[in-house]
């Protein structure tokens, strides 16, 4: 199974981050991890707010 900090790079990465991979996300997030995934988690959400990375899902809202 994919870390946190695996989905993460991935996104940051790209600059995009998919659908899939949030689904991913949620469910790592639901079982332990460590700090580091902690983390990752945090620059992923500093990212997609500043713009850095955008959501497919939040792309898929704009259309609607």
């Amino acid at each position: 199974m994919a870390r946190i900090r695996d989905v993460v790079q991935t996104a940051l990465t790209t600059g995009y981050l998919t659908t899939e991979a949030e689904n991913q996300l949620r469910k790592l997030l639901t079982v332990r991890y460590d700090l580091e995934d902690f983390n990752a988690f945090m620059v992923l959400q500093e990212a997609a707010m500043t713009g850095k990375v955008i959501q497919e899902s939040r792309q898929q809202c704009s259309i609607t």
